[in-house]
Formats: structure tokens, C-alpha cells, sequence
């Protein structure tokens, strides 16, 4: 009976068919940085005063000073209050120049904006501002929890209905969503809206990743998390000089929704993951995809290799009690999730007080694509180099190190800061992407994408805390440097106890899993195989 590994090394670890399906899947995380946009190129705090245009009625010809002076308090540094107002009256404009106006109130018809970087954001067009102030903060909770709750309902779905069948809903929730996002009339609906986006971006992200690795031979397969973690940093990098030029949030998002019009035409002709199939007993459509794999990649399959392609009893039914029913198996889980977990949060905390650096946003946003861009392309070379488990710890070890080292660093020594930060942004960021591999290969096909769907939900909560954590500092500015390090520190050393997987096949059932079975006794069994295929 052959398995599916065997397949691979016949059809073609990672020929043009695996390049193309790896690129058409990727491409949307190349937008989703795109998504971020809209909270996070905002001034906070604009410039601005309470709209009182009321006053004109009594007196249009008043001219803008006179018109504050008369219907504004002012604070105690002598400038215009930016979120009271005069009560409005019926007076006319002598008896307001004579008595004045003192009862105050908040701003009823709006604000005036003025000095601004942006031509509009969520900020100016929802007046998140003074009392409201703390929606924007909301905007990335709300839009966490939709990526969070996407990982946690797409990620069992993909394994009753397939990886396909995931990618494609997902793909046309996000660009449903995106569309609507930027057409939203009020700040509840958007928050609604950004919600689903994160609820098909979370989603997708992930079983775009798990479908592309398993369709890739041993060789090739950190590059399925690899080259998606790339797209993601270009797209952040491309993001910087969109908004540079575009500084209206509303047309970006629409900018940013129209490539995914492409998507939601082409995912409907993504293959379905082989590897699946066979799991779920469909051996006919299976064969039927190997066959086309294999005439893209220019290879033939040996009648007698497909002949013998089977079910496979994994013995793996009951979803994500397979894991908790294995104590080695559960081992992995656990120290899989505290990894994600805490790398996530490191990176986020880090990500929200970039703005101490002094840069610029937009210099900023850049400087995070292009340290995030040699992350992931090294980690395509040195997860094949060094393999799995050395590579992980050493990032998370160096990572975390490089954090709790800002610690020893004089608060004004602004470049040691900014370099000790960045190094750590590039170690986190590469221990994301070796994760991404890292949990494919540790699980069985049955529970696969429910492994990493949790995993995924532990970064999400990573990212959820990070703002939390960073509130803490009002207390001592080096706790939440103290807490997320030492996490990190924490879970890198607890990696030490997982196996290595570089070069070995995907388990398919709990007890490969478990045995981490190595397949090199049996490439060398197939090798004839191999050439009598190219013959």
C-alpha cells in the first residue's frame, strides 16, 4: 500500500503545480496587511474643537475667531477646549457679547478638525474622540476577536469539509467584508464589519496555510508557512506608501478589496489537499488530482504506485479528543500553544510602542515589513539547514533575550533601544514562521488543522493581552518588558522536549505521530521506484 509521502517523491516534491497552488493561496495575505489600515494610520488625538456653527444664526457675519471666542472655554494653558462648549442659546448676538456664555456642556453637533496627516480616518469620520476616545481601541479588540472566533469555527470545519472547501468561504467572507467595511455610516456597523473581516482573515490565514503544506514534499515544506509569512511582509511594507499617498481610510480599504476580486474568481479552482481525501476515504478524487499533480509537474505515476494508493485506517476519529487521549501527543499540544502564545505577545507589545521610537508612522509601518522580510526568507533556508527544533528554540531564546536586554538599557539611549527591539522583532517573527511548520508536522492528518487552529487562537489571545499588558506600565515601565520576555524565555526552553521533524512525512495517524517516524529505511525502499518513474 503506498502512502501519501511516496506519492510525493513521484509526482514531485515541489514542482510547478505545488509553486502554483503555494502562490494562488498565498496572494491574499499579501492584502490582509492591508486590513490593518484603517486603525492604525489615525491621529489619535486631532487637533480640534466642538462644531458651533449654532452661533451663525444669531450673527453669520462673525468671523471664526470671534465665533470661538464666544461659544468655547478654554483650558487652563489658555487654548480652546477640544471636547466642551458653551450651552447654545436663543440670545441674539448682542446679549451674548454682553453677558457672555458659562454653562458648559459636550460637543452636541460634532467637532472641526484641523492640522490633520490624513484626509479622513475612522477617527474624524466616527468622531472617536473625548468620551469616545477608547473605540478605537475596540476597533482592534473587536477585529482580534473575529480572527480569534474565525480559527476556532473554520479551523474543525476544514476537517469534516475539507481545506478547500474553508479556503473558499473564508476567501469571499473577507472580500464581502472588506467592500462593506468602507461604506460603513457609523462606527457600530464598522465595528461589525471588521469583525467578519477578521472572522474570514483568520480563517483563511490558516487553512490556506495547511492546505499549500500538504500538498508539499518533506524537502520543500517549510516553505508552505514560509512563503505566506512573506507575502504578509511585503504587503506590510507596500501598505506604508499606499496610505502615504491615499490618506483617505475609506477609498484605501476600497483599494485594498479590489485584488481580492481576483481571489474569489481563481480559490474556486484550488485543489482540494490529496492528503485529505485519502483520510476521508474519497481514494477516486484523489487519484484524479495525483494524476493532474503529476502531468503539471511533467511527471508520470506508475499504474502499479496508483493501484495501490488505499484508505488508510488512521484510527484517529473523535477530532480533538485524539490529542488529549495521547499523553505525547498532548506534550506537544501544550508546549505548541505556550510557544505561539507568548512569541504573539511579544511581538504585539513590542508592535504598540513602536511609536516611542520617533519615527515617523510611515517610516515605522515600513521598518516592520522590511525586518519582518529576511525573517521569513532565511527561515525557508535554515529550517532545512538546522531543522526544526534547534532553529525554534535558538529564536525564541534570542528573541526573549533580546527584550529583557532593553531592560539594562538607559531609557534615553534611544538607538541601543531601537536596535535591541528590531533584533527582537526579527527573532519573533521567525519563530512564527517555524511554528507555522513546526505544529503541522507534530500532529496527525485527522487533527492537523485543529491543532493549528488552536495554536492560532493561543497568538490570537497573545494579541488581545499585548494592549492589556502594556497598561501595566503606568505602574513600572519595565513589567510588561518583564512579563512577555520572560514567557518567551520560558517557552523556548520547554521546546527542548519536542522532536526534530525536518525531512520526515506527515504523520497520518496518532501513533506515527507519537513515534515521530523517520522515512529514510523507506526512501531508500522507493528510490527504484523514483527512477523508473523518471524513465
Amino acid at each position: 500500500m503506498a502512502d501519501f509521502g511516496e506519492i510525493l517523491r513521484t509526482i514531485g516534491e515541489f514542482g510547478l503545480f505545488q509553486q502554483l497552488t503555494l502562490i494562488a493561496l498565498c496572494f491574499p495575505n499579501f492584502i490582509q496587511s492591508f486590513i490593518f489600515a484603517s486603525f492604525l494610520f489615525i491621529q489619535s488625538d486631532p487637533e480640534r474643537h466642538c462644531n458651533t456653527d449654532w452661533i451663525l444664526q444669531a450673527d453669520s457675519n462673525l468671523t471664526t475667531e470671534e465665533q470661538l471666542n464666544l461659544t468655547l472655554p478654554r483650558e487652563e494653558d489658555g487654548t480652546f477646549s477640544r471636547c466642551q462648549m458653551f450651552v447654545p442659546v436663543e440670545w441674539d448676538i448682542g446679549a451674548i457679547r454682553e453677558y457672555g456664555l458659562n454653562e458648559t456642556t459636550g460637543c452636541r453637533d460634532g467637532w472641526d478638525y484641523y492640522n490633520l496627516m490624513y484626509d479622513a480616518t475612522i477617527v474624524t469620520d466616527f468622531d472617536l474622540v473625548c468620551n469616545k476616545a477608547n473605540m478605537v481601541e475596540v476597533t482592534q479588540a473587536v477585529f482580534m476577536a473575529g480572527i480569534l472566533v474565525g480559527s476556532v469555527i473554520f479551523g474543525p470545519f476544514a476537517e469534516s469539509f475539507g481545506r478547500k472547501r474553508a479556503t473558499q468561504i473564508t476567501a469571499v467572507l473577507l472580500f464581502t467584508f472588506t467592500v462593506t467595511t468602507a461604506l460603513c455610516p457609523n462606527v457600530y456597523l464598522y465595528f461589525a464589519s471588521m469583525f467578519m473581516v477578521g472572522f474570514g482573515g483568520g480563517g483563511y490565514r490558516i487553512n490556506s496555510i495547511v492546505l499549500a503544506t500538504e500538498w508539499i514534499g518533506p524537502s520543500k515544506r517549510s516553505w508552505g508557512a514560509c512563503v505566506t509569512q512573506l507575502f504578509g511582509a511585503v504587503g506590510q511594507c507596500v501598505i506604508a506608501g499606499v496610505i502615504y499617498i491615499i490618506r483617505d481610510w475609506r477609498l484605501a480599504q476600497l483599494i485594498s478589496a479590489a485584488p481580492l476580486t481576483l481571489v474569489v474568481v481563481y480559490i474556486w479552482f484550488i485543489p482540494e489537499s490529496a492528503r485529505w481525501l485519502l483520510s476521508r476515504g474519497r481514494t477516486d478524487e484523489a487519484k484524479q488530482l495525483i494524476v493532474k499533480a503529476a502531468a503539471i509537474n511533467k511527471r508520470t505515476v506508475p499504474d502499479s504506485l496508483l493501484n495501490n494508493i488505499a484508505v488508510k485506517d488512521v484510527g484517529n476519529k473523535g477530532g480533538i479528543k485524539v490529542i488529549f487521549r495521547s499523553p505525547v501527543l498532548t506534550k506537544y499540544f501544550l508546549i505548541m500553544t505556550l510557544s505561539w502564545f507568548s512569541h504573539s505577545l511579544s511581538i504585539f507589545c513590542v508592535y504598540f510602542n513602536m511609536a516611542n521610537f520617533g519615527f515617523s508612522i510611515f517610516v515605522t509601518q515600513l521598518l516592520f515589513g522590511a525586518v519582518e522580510i529576511p525573517a521569513h526568507i532565511l527561515c525557508m533556508w535554515l529550517l532545512e539547514v538546522f531543522g526544526r527544533k534547534i532553529l525554534f528554540v535558538a529564536t525564541l531564546l534570542s528573541g526573549g533575550l533580546c527584550c529583557i536586554f532593553v531592560l539594562a538599557v538607559p531609557q534615553g539611549n534611544t538607538i541601543a533601544v531601537t536596535a535591541l527591539v528590531v533584533a527582537a522583532r526579527f527573532f519573533l517573527l521567525s519563530s512564527s514562521s517555524i511554528c507555522n511548520v513546526f505544529i503541522q508536522e507534530l500532529f496527525p492528518t485527522s487533527v492537523r488543522q485543529t491543532a493549528t487552529a488552536l495554536g492560532a487562537i493561543s497568538a490570537r489571545l497573545g494579541g488581545l493581552l499585548a494592549p492589556l499588558l502594556n497598561i501595566l506600565a503606568v505602574y513600572h515601565w519595565a513589567i510588561p518588558t518583564t512579563v512577555f520576555s520572560s514567557l518567551t524565555l520560558i517557552s523556548g526552553a520547554l521546546c527542548l522536549l519536542l522532536p526534530e521533524t525536518r525531512s520526515k512525512d506527515l504523520p497520518e495517524s496518532a501513533d506515527e505521530a507519537e513515534n515521530n517516524r523517520d522515512r529514510t529505511s523507506t526512501d531508500k525502499t522507493n528510490c527504484s521506484i523514483s527512477k523508473s518513474t523518471k524513465m
